[in-house]
């Protein structure tokens, strides 16, 4: 190896850097620890264990100044350039020959300068935002251990706190059993749930595919749901045309009428419907489907009952917004869950829970026993592999174990309370300058507030379909203008007939009342002339 080092080294340039900056190289023994290269550290090196603790320790130092810019409002959120003006900035080639760890640090504190600080507390962007501490001590350990989440033997601790933190979450819930499993996002939770409604229906589709269906499988959701229901209906074969869009009312609830209405037309049709998605906390508007009622009609058919609760489930957390959003919520077969969102967990961190245990077992399992032996010395039913479609599976649960151990769930419900409560200061805020701001739902369930900015030239003009139209123009412009000065981040989009309009989130701890009144202002500083 030394040998091999020493050629490598003999072909790497030093890189011109900044020699006062403390990040940039440090002095080992006599060392300069800048012009080494990754095989003097460990594992490749057998005495390296001081130069790589001094390069993590770098690392770490990079690591802070960003957290620390995150936090001060008087950074930018972003220093934003086009995609060919970055490629001119940033040298992102793949050399040759190995890079000194000088250049390494280089490109870690570069990296971050061009990032968005999504920890930014004027980062009101998307349903994920903020950097929890503890949960990213969980992130770092976690990497560091680096362990498979498919067997009890190669990751003891990580399965167990697994087992008792899902089982946590159904109980909340209100499932008195059950199963669970933590996925890669709640596009692929929702998919869990779908297979599973599909094989608890039709089992031999396992062994003989989609012939051992006789009639067209249709399923339900609302209009205003995720698109991933209708990914869902496209990546398992029953086709978008029979993921079936439900009517919602003005403040995007699904109504249950139509859905029975629908359900009936599919009978008709010779269809066979098996499958309803109930949101708890659309994208958009955040609202929450009426959870009883549409189990009422689920158990009058015969339906599988999915909620997609990946957005609102960490409202479950709280006393009051459980008990206001979430009536009939134990009746669900299946529910997901995003810690990453509401909670604060870092990504990703996404959450499936069923009422029948064994049913992901028996949907998923393919006995692979070279991978998940059947004789093992320990209880094989801790090993997770085999309930999955996936073969690895990342650690996603020691950072929102740690979290919650940290905060508790009344820590959590806490936080809950207060997104809501400032979520209200910010409607209180808009309902203050009505000349300057349209509400399009004026009593969000959730965090999500949808409004229009409106321009001085627009404000005598009569609210109208016209207007709605002028000021989903404006709005992108409005929005590259807060990028290009990067002081706020707020997302925008169309729903249904409604033209561009901005949606702010609030899911990051950071965020204070005085962020709601820079806000404001802000957009009035950068729209009025528009």
């Amino acid at each position: 190896m030394s040998c091999v080092k020493e050629q490598l080294k003999g072909e790497v340039k030093k890189p011109v850097v900044d020699l006062k900056d403390p990040l940039r190289s440090l002095n080992i023994s006599g060392k300069d620890i800048g012009n080494m290269i990754y095989t003097d550290l460990l594992p490749w090196s057998k005495n390296g264990a001081e130069e790589t603790k001094m390069f993590l320790d770098q690392v770490m130092n990079i690591l802070y100044e960003f957290m620390h810019k995150s936090n001060d409002r008087s950074s930018k959120i972003l220093d934003f350039h086009h995609p060919d003006q970055l490629m001119e900035v940033l040298d992102l080639s793949i050399p040759d020959q190995p890079q000194n760890l000088d250049q390494i640090l280089v490109d870690c504190k570069d990296t971050l300068k061009y990032q968005v600080k999504t920890a930014h507390p004027r980062f009101f962007n998307q349903l994920s935002n903020g950097c929890d501490t503890i949960s990213l001590a969980g992130e770092f350990l976690t990497s560091v251990a680096n362990a498979n989440m498919f067997t009890y033997e190669i990751a003891p601790v990580f399965i167990l706190l697994e087992h008792v933190t899902l089982k946590k979450m159904r109980d909340i819930i209100g499932y008195e059993n059950g199963d669970s499993i933590l996925c890669p996002g709640g596009t692929i939770s929702n998919m869990y749930a779908l297979l599973a409604a599909r094989y608890k229906m039709f089992p031999k589709i396992k062994s003989e595919g989609i012939r051992a269906i006789p009639e067209q499988l249709v399923l339900f959701t609302s209009e205003h749901s995720h698109y991933s229901i209708m990914s869902a209906a496209n990546v398992t074969g029953i086709g978008i045309d029979n993921c079936i869009e439900v009517p919602c009312d003005n403040a995007g609830h699904m109504l249950p009428e139509e859905l029975e209405r629908l359900v009936k037309e599919a009978l008709k049709c010779g269809k066979k419907p098996f499958f309803v998605n109930a949101t708890a906390g659309t994208t958009v508007f955040g609202a929450f489907d009426p959870l009883n009622a549409i189990a009422d009609i689920c158990e009058k058919y015969g339906l599988w009952m999915h909620v997609d609760a990946a957005w609102g489930g960490g409202l479950l957390l709280s006393k009051k917004y459980k008990n206001l959003r979430f009536k009939g919520v134990e009746r669900a077969d299946s529910v997901t869950w995003n810690p990453h969102k509401l909670m604060g967990v870092l990504l990703q961190c996404s959450t499936v829970h069923f009422k029948e245990n064994g049913l992901l077992y028996q949907c998923n399992r393919l006995g692979a026993d070279y991978l998940f032996q059947q004789d093992k010395h320990y209880d094989i039913s801790y090993d997770t592999g085999d309930k999955v479609i996936q073969c690895g599976r990342h650690n996603d649960i020691f950072k929102l174990w740690l979290a919650w151990r940290a905060k508790g769930t009344e820590g959590y419900g806490k936080q809950m309370d207060r997104f809501m409560e400032l979520t209200e200061y910010m409607i209180k805020k808009l309902n203050a300058q009505p000349d300057k701001f349209w509400i399009i739902v004026p009593k969000p369930e959730c965090t999500n507030v949808c409004f229009w900015y409106i321009p001085e030239r627009l404000r005598k003009m009569p609210h109208s379909q016209e207007k709605e139209r002028l000021l989903g123009q404006i709005t992108p412009i409005l929005k590259g203008k807060m990028m290009n000065s990067g002081t706020l981040m707020i997302g925008y989009q169309p729903q249904g007939k409604l033209p561009n309009f901005f949606r702010n989130i609030i899911s990051n701890q950071a965020v204070r009342e005085e962020d709601i009144d820079f806000l404001v202002d802000e957009l009035d500083r950068l729209g009025k002339d528009l």
